[in-house]
């Protein structure tokens, strides 16, 4: 009686264990894709990407810049393509200040377009100077 006991304790605290872990798993940041590209000069496009159609994210997040002639940095803006127009279209945003180096991808001060459908094609434009190099969670 006591084994059926400590076996049905022991199941008890497996199942329980396991119910905890669930909900982390599915955690939606995991589903998120990261991009590198060079960026284009000023209204310009860059290195160009596809925003994905399985990713829970639905911005374009600024997560790491580095300004290719200082090393303070740059200002960023998210480029859009409109099939409709066959043209690039700045985000309502427009450019953000990032210094070099990495930016959370919660801090709303780094999320270059907002709302983003998947299979969006996007790039990123430099204000002061191209050919910078950015990361871009989506």
């Amino acid at each position: 009686m006591r084994k059926a006991i400590a076996a049905g304790a022991l199941a008890l605290v497996s199942a329980a264990g396991c119910l905890v872990l669930a909900p982390a798993a599915s955690a939606a940041p995991a589903a998120c894709v990261t991009v590198t590209l060079k960026t284009g000069a000023y209204q310009g496009v860059g290195g160009t990407a596809t925003k994905s159609s399985s990713s829970s994210c639905g911005d374009l997040n600024l997560t790491y810049s580095d300004d290719s002639t200082t090393t303070y940095g740059d200002e960023y803006a998210g480029r859009l393509y409109h099939t409709s127009s066959s043209s690039w279209v700045t985000c309502s945003k427009g450019y953000v200040w990032a210094s070099d180096g990495s930016h959370s991808v919660n801090d709303s001060t780094y999320w270059l377009c907002t709302d983003v459908s998947g299979g969006t094609k996007f790039t990123v434009a430099s204000y002061y100077d191209g050919g910078d190099t950015v990361r871009i969670t989506h």
